[in-house]
């Protein structure tokens, strides 16, 4: 039986998958789409988070019934404060047999693979989230120092950073580095702090709001480009290029692939290295490289 794979989206973007898509070397991978009938406005709000994680437990219910083996939760579908980055659900079906993927390692590796060469400093800022720790901490282990302007967001970060590597965080008002990694929630005016020339490198899942683009260049947020043999495709969000994929979904692909068997949900956190170049191997590759 082909590798299948499930994923739950949201009517926020667009996304061509077609059930039955053929891979080279791999045979067939059966591919499907989950819509979930609610708009991005619908996970900012309180009351409707009860009702989102009810469709998501449908959609998983349905996946695993229909003999699925991975489930990529998407992007909306994984935040942190509707479902713990779908830990609910691994404790509400400990013995589901399919795999649970919500991308962060994936989308951590490409938005570390971004940054150019010969760096030794960057500023993170935006809302902290799973991908961000991990941006931080695979940083600040590779020695380049990790500015920070939010001193409430550097406490929550400081904790999640290994000992060894803790003293590349640093807490600053300012900074005059030119490469800037950031999230959701950064306003025009941090945006206006950084220096002529900078380039925003998101870790976010939506793309930030652009500011001046001759002043500053802005990457798009964490995307491979699929292969050639993977048909049907046409653009995965709307923000994004043709054939590019979210970083998130890719991540589903590669795991159904490789045929992972561990759950990446929670606090889990794959090896990063070790899913970037699988999913190289299977001819995901960099969407600056397209």
């Amino acid at each position: 039986m082909p590798p299948s794979l499930i994923l739950p989206s949201g009517n926020y973007g667009s996304c061509g998958l077609c059930h039955g898509s053929p891979w080279s070397s791999h045979g067939y991978m059966v591919l499907g789409s989950l819509l979930r009938p609610r708009y991005k406005f619908h996970y900012g709000l309180n009351r409707e988070k009860e009702a989102i994680n009810s469709l998501i437990v449908k959609a998983i219910c349905e996946a695993n019934k229909k003999g699925a083996k991975v489930l990529s939760l998407g992007l909306l579908n994984q935040d942190q404060s509707l479902n713990g980055s779908g830990q609910l659900y691994l404790e509400k079906y400990p013995n589901m047999g399919l795999t649970l993927v919500d991308g962060t390692s994936l989308a951590a590796a490409v938005v570390v693979n971004s940054i150019p060469q010969g760096t030794d400093q960057v500023v993170l800022a935006g809302n902290m989230s799973k991908v961000a720790h991990v941006v931080a901490a695979t940083l600040c282990k590779k020695n380049i120092k990790v500015i920070m302007t939010n001193k409430q967001h550097y406490h929550i970060l400081k904790p999640k950073i290994p000992e060894d590597a803790a003293y590349n965080l640093l807490l600053y008002k300012t900074s005059t580095t030119k490469v800037w990694v950031i999230g959701e929630g950064l306003d025009a005016s941090e945006q206006l702090m950084a220096p002529k020339g900078t380039r925003f490198i998101p870790y976010s899942q939506f793309p930030p709001r652009t500011i001046r683009r001759d002043r500053y260049t802005y990457s798009i947020t964490p995307a491979m480009v699929v292969p050639k043999t993977l048909t049907n495709v046409h653009s995965c969000e709307n923000w994004l290029p043709r054939r590019a994929m979210s970083a998130w979904r890719v991540a589903g692909i590669v795991h159904a692939l490789e045929g992972w068997k561990d759950h990446e949900c929670g606090d889990t956190v794959l090896d990063m290295d070790k899913v970037w170049f699988a999913a190289i191997s299977h001819g995901f590759y960099p969407t600056e490289e397209a």
